[in-house]
């Protein structure tokens, strides 16, 4: 492999709690209003783990049988529309990072250091439009010139996970064939993505999908943590392998 790209929340970093506790404050109250089944934990690995923001509001909606006005990305958090209920996910998101904050996986820090000494591109990928600030709460944010996440794919009007596009414009931009690059991803939709396009390897992380799960959506390896992989990596990359 000669590029690494990496989902950023529950792969770099363990954000996946922090959006967790986002959604179940946005979801705990609205489907008690509605008279719904109550929202689990359950609920974000099958219907919003992994996928742009708007999406998970109408999976999550759709399971219960919710339908609301699509209305418009402007939309206001206090209105009834997936959009106006993915803004205000936007909003618990923000105060939950600001409440809890973050840090990255140790064991993950480890395998970046050992990807960047063998001389392997990286990126990251991500659906999340918060990208850049939780690589920047992280420490982070100067290891990767490459960052695709959701505002970048909004802007190019690029399908989100689980189709494969993001991680192909980041290979792109990296100037690496998809074909040599490895996709390093924890969520369904992320390791579906990856599986779904010609990439040299899909890595999945087991942060509670299960080990499983993640190996019948498509994950060639599977770990509990990255640095279980550095033993698999070269000391150094030839200059020639890497133009």
């Amino acid at each position: 492999m000669r590029a690494y790209l990496f989902d950023l929340d529950g792969v770099l970093t363990p954000t996946a709690t922090v959006h967790m506790h986002a959604w179940a404050r946005l979801f705990t109250p609205y489907l008690e209003q509605h008279g719904a089944a109550p929202y689990t934990e359950a609920d974000y690995f099958s219907y919003i783990d992994g996928k742009p923001r708007y999406d998970g509001v109408r999976s999550l909606l759709e399971s219960r049988g919710i339908r609301v006005p699509e209305g418009d990305v402007t939309d206001a958090p206090s209105e009834d529309t997936v959009h106006g209920l993915g803004n205000r996910k936007n909003e618990a998101f923000n105060e939950t990072l600001a409440e809890e904050g973050v840090e990255a996986y140790p064991a993950s820090v480890a395998f970046l250091d050992a990807v960047q000494a063998s001389g392997c591109l990286m990126a990251v990928v991500s659906s999340s439009k918060n990208a850049p600030s939780v690589l920047a709460a992280a420490g982070l944010a100067d290891r990767f010139e490459v960052v695709v996440d959701g505002a970048v794919a909004a802007r190019d009007g690029i399908p989100g996970k689980p189709a494969p596009d993001t991680f192909e414009r980041a290979a792109e931009l990296l100037g690496v064939p998809t074909e040599a690059c490895a996709v390093v991803e924890d969520a369904e939709s992320g390791v579906t993505a990856g599986a779904t396009g010609e990439f040299g390897i899909v890595i999945g992380v087991d942060r509670g999908v299960g080990r499983e799960a993640l190996e019948a959506l498509g994950a060639d390896l599977v770990v509990d943590e990255l640095d279980e992989l550095i033993p698999l990596l070269p000391a150094t990359t030839p200059r020639e392998e890497r133009e």
